[in-house]
């Protein structure tokens, strides 16, 4: 049988291999006077497992024994990850415990002392003992499987250097997409009130990708003013799917749950804004569009349209195949490959899916003996019955190398047809402890990216919207069959099942009792305990949970890496029994009532992600957060309430992201750079006591995304801008300066300010408010800045006139609000260059100005051509006068 890939458990292994062996840990072990030779046998026994697992992952399929033997095996596996992080917990408790004591004892004195923690260690080492021999017993029985080792080749692991098809391209359905948009814009449609219209197609076959390509339409979406996206998922709910609808078209929260309010005021809704905007041309129109795969339940909608999509042909299948696997560059200088694509693409029947998923795989090994092994590779012939997963499906999952195989099965714990965000996906492999290479110094955070990143040119992640993803329905189903066992999902499930799971999800609702978390009590060896909600407003939804989920369950899952209690409205205290949670890596307490942590909470010495957005009771942060020294992530953001960072927080030298945004937090203490690894920190307020002034910047030119510097009046030295070095952080997409709201006490040491804080000019939007200079400096609207899309100007009231903006190039969006001061547009703010005026505002299509009320004049550029708008705005889309004199 062809050479199918690293086994999932691979990585696991490799790492607890590379954990026991490292120096670090045998130091420990001496110092701690744990048994050295039986962790010798444990990496031992377990590296003679290790060469038989990819033997055992490819027979599990036809061998429900060797498929119990390798799923046992894991759990042996976890256990002894389990207890290495238990040790490693201690050790660190002890080392900052030791430290504390410092200035009362020396460290040989203290060493010398009895340890409270001796009965813990022996402990450790008959737990060794025990989980030593039930992994000897797996050596054994491996024999009787008759698994041995396969032989081992390099698995590529190489990111496309371009993400492949944000925008979805089908071959051979442009006539079907052509018939399906004039249906949706003809007459007939839109004589009806509701229009309904069906695609029915088999799983994976396209009609999602087709329907999305119509929703997406310029035309269409010219065409109704209104465009709402639900997915009706196998757990359909018509009071969540109508509240979805609702709260899409009004961009509000919807807190009814009685479905005929529901649709009243959705049938309200959408009345108004028709009869506002196309009631003269089409009068109330509402066009559905149903997507399904069952032909019974389209055939219940009478005299409604359906369009059966069939299977792509053998060519279509090719080239859609090509241009996965060649990243749209010309196949035709590799025609051995050629030939074998073409094989490869009769194998899978014409399902898009299978296209896009084996294209990915193959443009990760463009070899012609790859190929040929894909080709003639012993899954496809798997017999029918074995698993309900397409073939092409399998082989995508099984030639992933055993890190992204972890990474990718993880995600099968969130429901169908859930939508991730990117950054969060990471935070949580990172809890989870699935991504733990470093490439060349990069931290595990660039490393998790890059895994993502890669998933998603395979297409085993599919993008969704901006910052949105998702997985197909065939492809999670992929997900659940390998992790089963091991993720599950709370609703259905048995109690003897989740006794034995690793990682829980559940869907939120609005008040979960205490009945529905009793299958959980015996789940000793839970690590992920995660609600989730289909709804992408959950920041609206208003949540209640037994308390005792938080003083009586929680406490007792000991092994949790990963707990969330988000949008729990009833959540203002943990219990001190959290601290019983050693292991625990990711806490989100965002969207809930919390007024203060629990002291015992800074114990947590493993804890990397801390979340607490929009908790608007939160009045401070304990003291003692210090002790969190592997903190990596605290997100503060919207917490109203929050006044003051602990001092101690400068100490903290392993956090990387910092959000602060939209809290009344009046300084951030980072105070000479202590905190070396800071990579995101939304907002730096200014302030005039030592380790809070601007020169505080100069030491992160790592910083990326966003940053708002607030609070610029309190720069004493406009030379202390300077020192920021905002040019080299090159990094920074967001960059926002304000000023306090007060009038400004020296106009030119503002500007002088302003003028020193030139940012580098990889920049992509920038907001100015309340800046108190009589004019901008030269950089602002300079052509170097060619990246900016979007601008902000509010508030600069002493300003007698507009920057050179119509030179930046990728403008798209400009905003000018309350410039009291500006009296005439002229020339110059379309970029005048001495004689030469070059063509102004080449990509802008949104231009706002608010508030204006001495405004008089607006000189036009004298450009020779443009568009709807004028010469001065060829590409202008929207423009928006709002109380404005001129």
């Amino acid at each position: 049988m062809a050479f199918i890939g690293e086994a999932l458990i691979s990585a696991s292994v490799q790492v607890l291999c590379d954990r026991i062996t490292s120096r670090e840990f045998f130091d420990l072990f001496r110092q701690k006077k744990l048994n050295e030779p039986l962790l010798m046998n444990l990496t031992t026994t377990l590296l003679t497992l290790f060469v038989v697992l990819n033997d055992a992952e490819e027979k599990q399929l036809v061998n429900p024994a060797v498929r119990e033997w390798l799923n046992e095996l894991k759990r042996a596996v976890f256990d002894v990850e389990d207890l290495l992080d238990e040790i490693n917990t201690e050790a660190l408790r002890c080392k900052l415990e030791a430290e504390d004591q410092t200035h009362k004892l020396t460290n040989k004195v203290w060493n010398l002392l009895p340890s409270s923690r001796n009965h813990f260690y022996q402990s450790m080492n008959v737990k060794i003992q025990e989980l030593l021999q039930r992994l000897e017993n797996f050596v054994q029985q491996k024999i009787a499987l008759g698994l041995g080792e396969v032989a081992r080749r390099k698995v590529s692991h190489r990111t496309p250097t371009t993400s492949l098809v944000d925008e979805p391209c089908v071959y051979g359905r442009d006539e079907v997409q052509e018939n399906l948009s004039k249906l949706l814009l003809s007459d007939d449609a839109s004589k009806e009130d509701v229009s309904v219209l069906t695609i029915v197609g088999m799983g994976g076959v396209g009609k999602t990708t087709l329907a999305r390509m119509l929703y997406n339409n310029n035309k269409v979406k010219g065409h109704f003013t209104l465009q709402a996206w639900a997915c009706v998922s196998e757990d359909y709910n018509a009071v969540r799917i109508t509240k979805i609808i609702l709260e899409s078209v009004t961009s509000k929260p919807c807190n009814t749950t009685y479905m005929n309010l529901l649709q009243f005021e959705l049938r309200e809704q959408l009345r108004e804004r028709n009869f506002y905007l196309c009631w003269m041309i089409y009068g109330m129109k509402i066009m559905v569009i149903v997507i399904t795969w069952n032909k019974n339940a389209a055939s219940l909608m009478k005299n409604v349209p359906m369009q059966s999509l069939e299977p792509l042909s053998h060519q279509d299948c090719w080239l859609l195949l090509a241009k996965h696997a060649f990243r749209n560059e010309n196949y035709s200088a590799n025609s051995n490959l050629e030939d074998i694509g073409k094989q490869i693409a009769l194998k899978y029947k014409g399902l898009l899916l299978a296209a896009q998923t084996l294209g990915g795989l193959l443009r990760c090994n463009i070899d012609s003996e790859e190929w040929n092994r894909i080709l003639n590779s012993n899954i496809w012939y798997l017999p029918y019955g074995t698993t309900d997963i397409l073939p092409a499906l399998w082989l995508s999952y099984y030639y992933l190398p055993a890190q992204l195989k972890r990474c990718f099965v993880y995600c099968s714990i969130f429901p169908k047809d859930y939508e991730f965000e990117k950054e969060d996906v990471i935070q949580l492999w990172m809890a989870e402890g699935l991504v733990t290479q470093v490439d060349n110094g990069k931290i595990k955070e660039s490393v998790a990216r890059k895994y993502f990143d890669e998933l998603l040119s395979r297409s085993l992640f599919q993008k969704s919207r901006e910052f949105g993803f998702t997985m197909h329905d065939l492809i999670h189903d992929l997900a659940i069959f390998i992790s089963r066992g091991f993720c599950l999902r709370l609703e259905g499930v048995e109690s003897s099942e989740v006794k034995r799971a690793r990682h829980l999800s559940y869907a939120r609702g609005e008040f979960d009792v205490a009945k529905k978390f009793e299958p959980l009590y015996g789940a000793k060896c839970l690590r992920t305990f995660l609600p989730t909600s289909l709804n992408p407003y959950i920041f609206w939804e208003k949540d209640f949970v037994s308390k005792k989920v938080l003083h009586d369950l929680l406490p007792s899952l000991r092994c949790l890496r990963v707990l969330s209690l988000s949008c729990y409205q009833n959540v203002t205290v943990l219990p001190d029994s959290v601290a019983n949670v050693i292991h625990l890596r990711y806490l989100d307490l965002s969207h809930t009532a919390i007024e203060r942590l629990p002291v015992v909470l800074c114990n947590l010495y493993n804890l990397q992600t801390l979340l607490l957005s929009n908790c608007s009771s939160l009045l401070e942060l304990p003291i003692d957060i210090i002790k969190l020294i592997n903190l990596q992530k605290l997100m503060l953001g919207g917490c109203i309430s929050l006044i003051k960072l602990p001092a101690g927080m400068k100490e903290l030298i392993n956090l990387h992201h910092l959000d602060v945004s939209g809290t009344k937090i009046e300084e951030v203490p980072v105070q000479r750079g202590r905190l070396k690894s800071l990579r995101t920190l939304t907002a730096f307020v200014v302030g005039k006591s030592t380790g809070s002034g601007i020169r505080e910047l100069r030491e992160f030119p790592q910083l990326q995304g966003k940053l708002s510097i607030l609070k610029l009046q309190n720069v004493v030295d406009a030379r202390d801008a300077l020192h920021a070095n905002m040019k080299h952080k090159k990094d920074l997409k967001e960059l926002e300066f304000s000023w306090g709201a007060k009038d400004a006490d020296d106009s030119q040491k503002e500007k002088d300010v302003l003028d020193k804080l030139l940012p580098c000019v990889n920049l992509e939007k920038l907001t100015i408010r309340f800046y108190g200079g009589t004019n901008f400096p030269n950089w602002l609207g300079d052509s170097s800045f060619s990246n900016i899309q979007v601008m902000h100007l509010s508030d600069c009231s002493y300003c007698w006139s507009l920057p050179p903006v119509g030179r930046l190039l990728a403008l798209k969006e400009l905003c000018i609000e309350r410039m009291k001061f500006v009296k005439t547009i002229s020339v110059e703010f379309y970029g005048r260059n001495g004689a030469y005026l070059i063509q102004p505002f080449q990509s802008l299509e949104k231009l706002e100005f608010r508030e204006m009320p001495e405004w008089e004049e607006w000189v036009p550029s004298g450009s020779a051509s443009g568009g709807e708008y004028g010469p001065d705005f060829p590409h202008l889309q929207e423009l928006i006068l709002n109380n404005v004199r001129s």
